[in-house]
């Protein structure tokens, strides 16, 4: 069988998915594009090494012309759905890094395509698949903790060391301008790829803005919370952003028969409480560490979710239906997505709790199509920190830092 003909829009986070289709033997890269020419330059020099032919494009509509069957989505997570739906239209798979979709218009334009398309649509959300990520899910899966009542997951960044780097002084970055519960499928996404539960509702809730953040140019919340609801009435807490923290991430499970916990050690080692029949507070306790499924993993980014996400695409693009169901389908990634997108209309509204539609059924989708919360009439998003609150002075600073190579 021929090998799957993938390209990659975005040279920089998309690296990542670079270095791994170049390792894939069921793939071939064929194209990258990306508007930032050192990017390019540096896929040339991994290219020339290892002496493969790679088309370089600085231009999205050439490299939709290039002779592809898939394409990695690594360009501003702002605007993945934008370049996916026309490439999902020319008959090509999408791997879509984080997020899937910016509106609930662009989230019911997606699904639609993705259904008409018939092509397969994965959703790159890493943090599913660590070590021990994967032993959570099989563990709740397999009945070990009973029904899930509460959940917590934790993602906390704090970008501002890379902050030049990564929005290059631009005002408009959408890393500057983005709201506080954007950017949440890191810290929920995991809790709901463990239990398969569907989230029904959100409140969500954020803290002021940090000062070295604003300082960069950023103008939003730093922290963002949700707090979501399941189909079984389970409730989760979703936290994620730019605070300060001794601790990266977390993910706790807590269910009717016991508990699940990531300790955050290198995303290997779990610690476990199990109770049996009338056994109450009388459990077992455990602690193991946790391997990969895949020995090639264990060299690649983020506890080498990195891998998984790319290689469970292609396995499901060639017809495995193991890799089908390790993948996240674009309803999955709607139901990841949407309660980030709902939450902040629910801190502009009082902290009241809004329903998450669910975009498998046709009949919910009439009332989200148009809807592009939360931008306003002149395209932006409210903020905390007003456009006019940052001067230009910053900037023009983060701008200057970025080109002499320094940090925030």
């Amino acid at each position: 069988m021929a090998k799957i003909k993938v390209g990659v829009f975005g040279g920089g986070r998309g690296y990542s998915m670079i270095r791994q289709l170049l390792n894939n033997p069921d793939a071939e890269l064929v194209a990258v594009c990306d508007k930032y020419k050192p990017l390019l330059d540096r896929v040339r020099a991994k290219a020339d090494e290892l002496g493969v032919k790679i088309a370089l494009y600085e231009k999205f509509d050439d490299f939709f012309q290039h002779d592809m069957d898939a394409v990695v989505m690594a360009n501003y997570a702002n605007e993945h759905a934008k370049f996916a739906i026309p490439l999902l239209e020319s008959g090509r798979h999408i791997l879509s890094e984080v997020l899937t979709c910016a509106t609930p218009d662009e989230a019911v334009r997606l699904v639609e395509t993705v259904e008409k398309s018939g092509k397969v649509y994965s959703y790159a959300e890493n943090y599913c698949y660590t070590p021990v990520r994967q032993e959570m899910r099989r563990r709740y899966l397999n009945g070990d903790i009973g029904e899930l009542l509460y959940a917590e997951g934790e993602y906390i960044h704090d970008c501002s060391s890379i902050w030049p780097e990564i929005t290059y002084g631009e005002r408009y970055h959408w890393r500057n301008t983005m709201y506080s519960t954007f950017y949440n499928t890191h810290s929920l996404g995991p809790i709901l790829k463990m239990t398969k539960l569907r989230p029904v509702s959100v409140v969500g809730f954020q803290t002021q803005p940090s000062k070295h953040m604003v300082e960069l140019g950023a103008r939003f919340g730093s922290g963002g919370v949700e707090m979501v609801t399941l189909e079984n009435g389970a409730l989760v807490k979703s936290l994620h952003g730019d605070i300060k923290t001794a601790n990266h991430s977390r993910f706790y499970l807590s269910g009717m028969l016991g508990g699940l916990l990531d300790k955050n050690n290198k995303d290997r080692i779990i610690t476990t409480y199990t109770e049996g029949p009338n056994q109450n507070c009388n459990g077992l306790s455990e602690e193991y560490e946790c391997k990969h499924t895949v020995e090639a993993a264990g060299a690649t980014g983020h506890g080498g979710g990195d891998f998984y996400t790319t290689y469970f695409w292609i396995r499901a693009i060639l017809g495995d239906e193991e890799a089908k169901e390790m993948t996240i389908d674009v309803y999955d990634a709607l139901d990841m997505c949407l309660p980030g997108i709902y939450a902040y209309k629910s801190i502009l509204n009082g902290n009241i709790s809004y329903r998450i539609p669910n975009l498998r059924n046709k009949e919910e989708r009439e009332a989200l199509r148009g809807d592009v919360f939360p931008y306003i009439e002149n395209g932006c998003i409210p903020n905390p920190i007003k456009d006019e609150d940052i001067p230009d002075e910053v900037y023009k600073r983060v701008e200057q830092l970025w080109k002499e190579g320094k940090r925030g």
